[in-house]
């Protein structure tokens, strides 16, 4: 893995980890407040943390290397997270039903670091912003 990635992948975890506060306060509110099921309340954390997340990925983890407008970016970010959505709300549901004696924010946080790196990271760079090599190797403004 290159600097220029690896710097990358720090900077979008360092956006997911403020993006997860708001994703996990949503779904704790929406559990013990409007009594919703985790795994639906897991969906509308997700979205509310993504929206976050789109923020700060745009203004500041993918910055130097996005390309695109920030419609067509909004577009396809949004057609990601309900992908990224509906995976975290399966995904917990399948480690409820198999650990049922899980708590359901342990369940959450396990699924969401293990989308986080498996689908999330890539798909904000290869989709989302389209983040390419040469950008990759060469940012255009450095922190």
């Amino acid at each position: 893995m290159s600097f220029s990635l690896l710097r990358l992948f720090g900077k979008h975890q360092i956006a997911a980890l403020i993006a997860t506060a708001v994703d996990f306060g949503t779904m704790i509110a929406l559990v013990e407040l409007a009594h919703l099921a985790p795994p639906i309340a897991t969906v509308g954390g997700a979205v509310c943390g993504g929206v976050t997340n789109f923020a700060i990925g745009r203004t500041w983890a993918f910055r130097d290397v996005h390309t695109g407008s920030l419609h067509g970016q909004a577009a396809r970010y949004a057609v990601v997270s309900f992908g990224g959505a509906l995976l975290n709300g399966a995904l917990v549901a399948v480690v409820l039903a198999a650990l049922s004696s899980m708590p359901y924010v342990a369940a959450r946080m396990l699924v969401a670091a293990l989308v986080s790196v498996a689908y999330t990271f890539p798909m904000h760079t290869r989709v989302v912003f389209r983040a390419g090599a040469p950008a990759l190797v060469a940012p255009r403004d450095p922190d």
